[in-house]
């Protein structure tokens, strides 16, 4: 079994390593990285040669969730970190198992049973992330609450087309071009949202994937999107989220 450990703390990357091996020998330990991005560069190229993920949340060059954001992420992950507020957000991201620092081996070897548990039940290692991703699913919100001079609105997540920020105010645009005010930054948002659906293609806007009407090869090697949504800025996807831009656009 090829585990990869996303870890900025030497000492606890090698807690990590000792533990499997006293775990069971089955486990290769096939790169141990510092930060988000080296590991989104060798997710990108190297996925599909890793069963299982031990990941640090909290990265030396910020939380590891961005990870998600850049990379199309496939793989089964156990989430380790010294604060316990993060466990909705690591049930998002792929995780199976959520373990507070520092790591004993009794919580290892828990999560690797639950892993083994779900890798028997399922025959295809794919099967594993539909489960999660059924279960999951509930977590992300279907309505919004918004305001419109003295009357609240409940809008559906599926009936928003995009959601943008200008300054500190975030806004959602409906499928309707209707515009509101929403209570959430758009680094809140983009946990509240089901990835399947949505994609932060920059800083300032998070795009459903039934609302873009058209992509187009811009310059620098990024890419420029029209959306059903009469928006006045320019939509461009940044250029280091052009490649999960693509996996997410295909569906991978």
């Amino acid at each position: 079994m090829n585990v990869l450990i996303i870890e900025d703390e030497l000492l606890a990357a090698e807690k990590i390593i000792h533990y499997l091996e006293k775990y069971s020998d089955s486990y290769t330990v096939a790169a141990h990285l510092y930060g988000i991005e080296e590991a989104s560069s060798w997710l990108d190229q190297k996925q599909e040669e890793i069963d299982l993920i031990f990941m640090d949340i909290q990265l030396q060059d910020g939380l590891s969730f961005e990870i998600f954001n850049r990379v199309k992420v496939n793989k089964p992950v156990i989430f380790a970190t010294a604060f316990d507020e993060y466990a909705i957000d690591a049930f998002k991201s792929n995780g199976i198992d959520y373990v507070l620092k520092p790591v004993t081996f009794i919580a290892l070897s828990a999560a690797l049973k639950k892993f083994e548990g779900l890798k028997a039940q399922f025959s295809q290692p794919a099967a594993i992330n539909t489960v999660i991703n059924e279960i999951e699913s509930s977590r992300y919100k279907s309505r919004f609450l918004v305001k419109l001079g003295n009357h609240i609105h409940s809008v559906k997540t599926e009936n928003v087309n995009l959601f943008y920020a200008e300054g500190r105010t975030a806004y959602l645009v409906t499928d309707q071009s209707k515009k509101y005010i929403v209570d959430y930054r758009l680094e809140d948002l983009n946990s509240l949202l089901n990835p399947h659906n949505f994609f932060r293609v920059n800083r300032s806007f998070i795009l459903n994937i039934n609302a873009i009407e058209d992509v187009m090869v811009y310059s620098n090697n990024r890419l420029k999107i029209k959306t059903f949504a009469s928006v006045e800025s320019e939509i461009i996807v940044s250029r280091e989220k052009v490649n999960a831009f693509k996996q997410w656009f295909e569906g991978e």
